[in-house]
């Protein structure tokens, strides 16, 4: 397997945290160039800090986290510290970060990273709102082709909202930079609620990183005992649903993975329906098919990688 270049577009977030750990602990099929804050789950002022702290958990503080944009392109923010807490880090009890944010803004590093690499080079692996990559190709339309491919954590089509009735909280907080992106004729794979929430960590799984005894192993377990408690409550469900995560472990082990390459298309006008990813799932339009769109993942065989690999931090 081809080693990918890729850009860890963030807004952390436990499960963005796990999914972060995850990639840095693939060296050998993932070069993780860095890590692009945005606001989101919480204020940047704290995904770009809980970015760093990620990095030093792993032990990877060489890794550049660059601060992007803070509120999304044409509405107020919503945050979602009702899931995971005041610091969007709740859980653990990680020392604050010593490495250094970069200088330069997130949205200049992804221009000026994708022109620097051979066309088609660099992946983009958004795991919160899509406001920086929006940013990114509205100032710079020429980077829109230079895109190997952008996988992306949101949306849903049989789940749909987990923020509203009608859509997931990743769109929702900017459906208008979801808008351009999924426009952008860059070539998109979609990890919606549909396949995320079938990644449930249970107590056996939460078992085993806490088993690992390492200091990443037990901050995992912690982060996801925290988080679960909403996520129980709010579905019923095991476990909490490790979103961000399957991103990853599809750039690692695409196999883990099954959907159909469908029409996508985000509703930015309606109050009622505002963020909404509306998938032609059963291709009853003629519009063109625009998104891979996952729908099932082999839970046992992510779990397996996830945990293998934290065991590698």
């Amino acid at each position: 397997m081809t080693r990918r270049k890729i850009i860890i577009d963030t807004d952390p977030g436990q499960d963005d945290a796990v999914a972060i750990l995850l990639a840095l602990a693939s060296p050998d099929e993932l070069e993780v160039l860095g890590i692009t804050a945005v606001a989101g789950n919480v204020p940047l002022p704290l995904t770009q800090r809980n970015a760093r702290m990620v990095c030093e958990l792993a032990g990877k503080r060489d890794t550049p986290v660059f601060a992007g944009c803070d509120r999304p392109l044409a509405h107020t923010l919503v945050t979602a510290e009702h899931v995971h807490g005041k610091t969007g880090l709740d859980g653990p009890d990680l020392p604050e970060p010593t490495m250094p944010l970069q200088d330069t803004h997130a949205v200049d590093f992804l221009i000026d990273t994708l022109r620097a690499h051979p066309s088609g080079s660099v992946t983009l692996c958004p795991l919160g709102p899509l406001t920086n990559i929006a940013t990114a190709l509205q100032r710079a339309p020429d980077i829109a082709p230079r895109i190997a491919e952008i996988v992306l954590m949101g949306g849903a089509y049989f789940e749909v909202g987990n923020i509203t009735p009608a859509a997931e909280f990743n769109i929702y907080v900017d459906p208008e930079a979801a808008d351009i992106v999924f426009r952008s004729g860059a070539p998109l794979t979609v990890m919606p609620l549909d396949v995320t929430h079938k990644a449930l960590v249970t107590a056996p799984r939460n078992d085993a990183f806490r088993r690992l005894g390492t200091p990443v192993g037990v901050a995992v377990a912690q982060m996801t005992e925290f988080f679960e408690r909403y996520d129980k409550e709010k579905y019923g469900s095991l476990g909490a649903p490790l979103h961000d995560p399957c991103v990853t472990a599809y750039l690692i082990r695409p196999e883990l993975f099954t959907g159909r390459h469908v029409n996508v298309e985000i509703e930015t006008g309606s109050p009622l329906t505002r963020g909404m990813t509306v998938a032609d799932w059963w291709g009853v339009t003629d519009r063109a098919p625009n998104a891979m769109f996952m729908g099932a993942v082999d839970a046992d065989g992510f779990f397996a990688l996830l945990t293998e690999r934290l065991a590698r931090l």
